[in-house]
């Protein structure tokens, strides 16, 4: 299933569409309030209190249904409304409100400016797509309230649709904006939710695909979000009488002297991303130290020049985590005329860039870039001035006509892969516990391995960048962030994959 981003407008022409067939908005506002409080459940495993926050409008009804379904689950829901007097809530909104008060669960309502002592979760359920402007008064006292609470607690926000307060279009934020740990929209994810400083108020995304919306989907777009739904059949399960050589040969050539670390989690991700073999390829003055410190699993490769790594019997190389500048004239020979699929990352492409970016042209084999902001600034000194869509869009549009496919992985709080003549595809998945080194040496070791699984690049990119950060994720279901490591991503690559197949958001 595809997944566009879509306007404000698009978004309302494809509901239109959806009722007229004779769809019912109540029907899909328990969809969307089941799939809101499901997120809240995929990352909070056990009950606990959740503070409602909801509004006038049908956003604040699927706040009401999820807190239903919370209630059910064992969470003990607190209601905190824009408007005390139901009689003037939307009418879906009153129903929701009504459906919610006959549980028999030991809820509590509380005033509008009532704190809570200690909150799990705060639901944002006060806006939807159709406000615009800055917030009014009434609604900025609610969302100063959601931002202290959990600026002064525990709590983690879940926005309804989008953060109240950031335009849905364009990404720009009120000064009182929601700042949300997940964000839950409902059917496509509108432009302003991938926009470059939303991030930071949207956080996760998690897109709740609506299938009744599929076919007044538009056809034509430039941009997607990767999810479960997006990429399934991408990766195809595995036969009973698989064998190694099916899954690829990965060869690596990373790590020096005081950087053995980047090789070693490079090689983890390939390990952990199914590669059915990987080789890391050793200078003789690191070997020693490096085959020591490495899984059993993966086989080290001495080698007097990198020269020497054309030769190997492998299906794909993952070229340049740990490298350093020292042995640039070769790095830059295997680039340009190694001719299976490379994944070039860190030194990799900081020598590039120092040398010959015009190489890239030139290529004998497909090249999956996946830079870093400061790395792409090297790279491509343009990006400065640019958004990251146009980043992406403008760098990989100069390699049109290259020898062979150039795709890039912009890496971010909002990873975007672009190859010409696809849509850009936002990831949606990830933590700010990945804010710590060796995470881009594991993603680029996975991106080896699913390209050796017999994924194209830009599927690979969107695969990779979308199970890492789900491992991210689940390394620790309470989201905390600060123990993080990319050592613990690798690890939790398996649960990713099983998430994967399983459809979560």
């Amino acid at each position: 299933m595809k997944l566009p981003i879509v306007s404000c407008a698009e978004m309302r022409r494809i509901e239109e569409s959806t009722f007229a067939t004779g769809v019912e908005a109540e029907a899909l506002m328990e969809e969307v309030g089941a799939c809101v409080a499901r997120a809240v459940t995929q990352f909070l495993m056990s009950p606990g209190t959740v503070a409602v926050y909801y509004g006038k409008g049908n956003n604040g009804g699927d706040a009401l249904v999820a807190a239903r379904h919370l209630a059910n689950e064992g969470w003990n829901v607190e209601l905190h409304p824009q408007e005390t007097d139901a009689a003037k809530l939307a009418p879906l909104t009153a129903k929701m409100l009504a459906a919610f008060e006959a549980l028999k669960t030991p809820s509590r309502r509380r005033p509008v400016r009532g704190f809570l002592e200690k909150p799990t979760v705060i639901l944002d359920g006060l806006l939807g797509i159709g406000a615009t402007g800055p917030l009014r008064d009434d609604i900025r006292v609610l969302t100063r309230e959601i931002n202290a609470q959990r600026a002064g607690s525990n709590a983690r926000v879940f926005a309804v649709d989008l953060p109240t307060g950031l335009n849905a279009d364009t990404g720009e934020a009120d000064r009182d904006c929601v700042e949300a740990e997940v964000t839950v929209t409902a059917g496509y994810a509108k432009s302003g939710l991938v926009a470059d400083g939303a991030s930071a108020h949207v956080g996760r995304l998690c897109v709740a695909a609506v299938d009744q919306f599929a076919p007044h989907a538009p056809r034509d777009f430039t941009a997607e979000v990767a999810t479960p739904e997006s990429l399934r059949g991408v990766l195809p399960r595995r036969n009973f009488d698989s064998y190694k050589n099916l899954f690829g040969h990965i060869g690596i050539v990373a790590g020096s002297e005081g950087f053995l670390g980047a090789a070693i989690l490079c090689a983890s991700g390939a390990l952990r991303g199914g590669a059915g073999l990987v080789t890391v390829y050793a200078p003789f003055d690191i070997e020693p130290a490096l085959a020591i410190k490495m899984p059993p699993e993966i086989m080290v490769q001495p080698v007097e020049s990198y020269d020497e790594v054309m030769d190997g019997r492998h299906n794909v190389l993952a070229v340049g985590p740990g490298l350093g500048q020292e042995r640039s004239g070769a790095i830059l020979q295997l680039v340009e005329h190694a001719a299976c699929p490379m994944v070039l990352d860190a030194d990799g492409l900081n020598i590039v860039a120092a040398h010959d970016t015009g190489l890239l042209a030139r290529c004998a084999g497909p090249r999956l870039l996946t830079p870093h902001p400061g790395e792409m600034a090297r790279l491509y000194p343009e990006s400065k001035q640019l958004s990251r869509y146009e980043t992406v869009t403008s760098f990989t549009d100069r390699f049109a006509n290259a020898r062979s496919p150039i795709t890039l992985l912009l890496k971010g709080s909002r990873t975007i892969i672009h190859e010409h003549g696809r849509p850009a595809s936002y990831n949606t998945t990830g933590s700010p516990g990945m804010s710590t080194g060796g995470m881009g040496d594991v993603l680029t070791g996975v991106c080896a391995a699913l390209i050796g699984q017999h994924l194209a690049p830009y599927d690979a990119a969107r695969t990779g960048a979308w199970l890492c950060g789900r491992a991210a994720e689940n390394a620790f279901p309470d989201m905390v962030e600060e123990s993080l490591t990319a050592m613990d991503v690798a690890h939790n690559l398996c649960w990713a994959f099983h998430h994967l197949r399983a459809g979560t958001l």
